[in-house]
């Protein structure tokens, strides 16, 4: 009997799901534990296997569409068995020819038209855009490792895709020869959208692209790939191009700027036109540093031929709106939620950090690894935490739940947004291992070659501006879901104290605890910043 699948809920977030990829097509034979998709939820990309054996008969979502939670994508069965039934909610009926589909939203006269089509003699494969985040909807092509033509083997990495959380690698899962590629360098697709063909050479690729066609895409051909606009593509035509445009200015020998999607976000974010902005990278590709870096040159005023005065004021109107990366969704729906959920309060403690910069000297002489101000505030806030349990601790909507562990989440600022690796066990992890960790972490991070273990289960947050000079600064709760609390790390300040009426310089941090006031109590988050007051001033308390 044909069986439904169903978006699952892969976090405690999610409410819905991209498919970043399918391992699978219609008519491909699978077994339980198989991996069919790949789905990008709101914190990472996961696989999803299947819990059936049996053929795939039928696929509901196109390759970085999104669908809600419990919403069906797929159906496997017996092949030749009747579906449709199933997909509005009644039983399958009995077995009746077999349609082919690849439509998330399947019109009748359109699954006759895809069911004509015979791709069972094609020796080819599709390639979609694989579900790399839970929160991934769609990727970007960053750099294609492949070209048509190429031969490729079941392992080769075909491509770097930057998703919502970082950029990573996808491979071939079939040996043969690279036919198609569907997607142009930093261009975006959707989740589970074919981005390229492997095959035999001579196989007819363009039948078995009209087959995994939808309606909306039924005339999809090698020169006009179905893909949605890249949300970080940047051109400098004043008028913005339709969503399927590639980038078209002119740095390479096919009329095509060579620049990372981040650069190019990034570009669209300062009003840079990326054409502008000269390259460092292998091939003069613009990086992120470049368009950083970048300082635009002055233009020389020409006063109009009328005679018109040089000091008269001229200029174009323009402004370009950039498409909402996944990750920048997933902030935006995070915070808000927070706000409208959370009863917060903070407060704000002046710690004397003397001894600790004293301490960090003496310890770094002897750790493999340089230990920052900021790994010693995350070691305190972790034994800190064991000594206050409620606040390590977080609102379930009927019971407030107390970890017994300290996982803390290091706020790490990227081009995209905000990402928040996890320090598991903070409190148990000697300084120079917590160093090390957070080092490893945050280069992952910038790299964007993080997993989703590395951002998930956090029980408090840490938020350290204090390198760019901020003094003092507020949070909002990360995940009120998970934790009940953050805390605003502002610099060290040197300044001026008085001692039994005497002057004299010191270092002070202030650091800012945001509560939520269902869990914590303003006395209760006063009493943990008094301990992590007394472990910064007392450093060696840290090593005990």
């Amino acid at each position: 009997m044909a069986e439904v699948i169903r978006m699952p809920k892969m976090s405690d977030t999610m409410e819905e799901g991209v498919i970043a990829a399918w391992n699978v097509k219609v008519g491909d034979v699978v077994k339980s534990g198989d991996i069919l998709a790949e789905v990008e939820t709101d914190k990472a990309t996961m696989d999803m296997e299947s819990y059936y054996d049996g053929t795939i008969l039928y696929i509901g979502v196109e390759k970085g569409k999104a669908v809600p939670i419990d919403a069906i994508i797929a159906v496997i069965g017996a092949p030749g068995e009747e579906y449709q039934a199933l997909l509005s909610g009644g039983p399958a009926p009995a077995t009746a020819p077999a349609v082919v589909e690849a439509a998330p939203v399947a019109e009748v006269a359109a699954s006759v038209a895809v069911a004509a089509i015979d791709t069972s003699n094609i020796k080819a494969a599709i390639v979609q855009m694989p579900l790399l985040s839970d929160t991934m909807t769609e990727g970007v092509i960053h750099k294609w490792l492949k070209k048509v033509g190429d031969s490729v083997k079941a392992g080769d990495m075909l491509a770097e895709i930057e998703t919502d959380k970082a950029t990573m690698e996808i491979e071939a899962y079939e040996d043969g020869k690279l036919l198609f590629i569907g997607v142009k360098e930093g261009e975006a697709a959707p989740v589970n959208s074919i981005i390229a063909v492997i095959g035999e050479e001579g196989a007819d690729f363009e039948t078995l692209l009209k087959a995994q066609s939808t309606p909306k895409a039924a005339a999809t051909a090698p020169e006009a790939p179905k893909v949605a606009a890249a949300p970080v593509a940047t051109t400098p035509a004043p008028v913005a191009a339709p969503v399927s445009a590639p980038v078209v200015e002119a740095q390479n020998s096919d009329g095509r700027i060579l620049a990372s999607p981040l650069a190019k976000s990034l570009a669209k974010e300062k009003g840079i036109n990326i054409g502008d902005v000269k390259g460092s990278g292998e091939g003069g590709r613009i990086v992120k540093a470049d368009v950083d870096g970048y300082v635009p040159s002055a233009k020389p005023q020409v006063a109009a031929s009328t005679g018109t005065s040089a000091s008269s004021v001229s200029g174009v109107e323009s402004f370009e709106e950039t498409g909402l990366t996944q990750m920048r969704k997933a902030i935006a729906r995070s915070l808000a939620d927070s706000q409208t959920t959370a009863v917060d309060f903070s407060l704000t403690m002046e710690i004397n950090m003397d001894k600790s910069m004293e301490a960090r000297g003496i310890m770094n002489e002897a750790s493999p690894v340089k230990i920052s101000f900021n790994d010693m505030v995350l070691k305190a806030c972790g034994v800190a935490l064991k000594k206050h349990p409620n606040v390590n601790s977080s609102w379930r909507g009927d019971s407030i739940r107390k970890n017994n562990h300290v996982h803390i989440g290091m706020a790490v600022a990227i081009p995209e947004g905000l990402i928040v690796p996890v320090i598991r066990f903070a409190d148990t992890l000697p300084l120079s291992v917590l160093a090390a960790t957070t080092k490893d972490l945050g280069g992952k991070a910038k790299g964007g070659k993080l997993q989703p273990a590395d951002w998930e289960g956090n029980t408090f947050t840490v938020s350290n501006l204090g390198m760019f000079g901020i003094e003092q600064f507020t949070s909002i709760i990360n995940n009120p879901k998970n934790e009940s609390c953050i805390l605003s790390v502002g610099g060290i300040k040197e300044t001026v104290a008085v001692k039994n009426g005497q002057f004299y310089a010191t270092n002070v941090m202030k650091v800012t605890l945001t509560c939520d006031h269902r869990v914590v109590d303003g006395a209760t988050g006063a009493a943990f910043l008094v301990t992590l007051k007394e472990l910064l001033e007392q450093p060696y308390k840290l090593l005990v």
